[in-house]
């Protein structure tokens, strides 16, 4: 049903060279028409072979795939260098893309429980707050 080695046709709208961020960006329509969707990899591959650049440099995102399927629409970016990536792209499309690494961190319950537990005392005993209680 699902035929992955079907062709796709890429057609980019509103294209812009921007200097200052040292990048290529435009809007991507991908035409799928007996697919259900492209992959963001296969997209990397195809735009840095069709802008002649590395895959890694290329960010994809944003996609919507029309009622009805067989076309999708979205963004991309493609850096002129790894720096000017590292520099602009938000943490999380890094992390995504492998750049950079995950900051794991407390859950969001814990960190309010926290916060809480601190506000009961004053001065250096907010320290000792900060841990959880002891069970018994």
């Amino acid at each position: 049903m699902a035929d992955n080695s079907a062709p796709i046709t890429l057609r980019t709208r509103k294209f812009i060279t921007n200097r200052l961020l040292a990048r290529r960006q435009f809007v991507i329509d991908v035409l799928h028409p007996s697919r259900p969707n492209v992959s963001k990899a296969d997209l990397s591959e195809k735009l840095a072979a069709l802008y002649k650049t590395d895959k890694n440099r290329v960010v994809t995102f944003g996609f919507r795939t029309q009622f009805g399927g067989g076309r999708s629409t979205g963004f991309a970016l493609i850096y002129d260098d790894e720096a000017s990536q590292k520099k602009f792209e938000p943490k999380y499309r890094l992390v995504r893309s492998g750049l950079a690494a995950k900051v794991d961190k407390p859950s969001r319950k814990l960190r309010k429980e926290r916060k809480n537990r601190a506000k009961k005392f004053r001065g250096t005993k907010k320290a000792k707050a900060a841990e959880a209680p002891k069970k018994k």
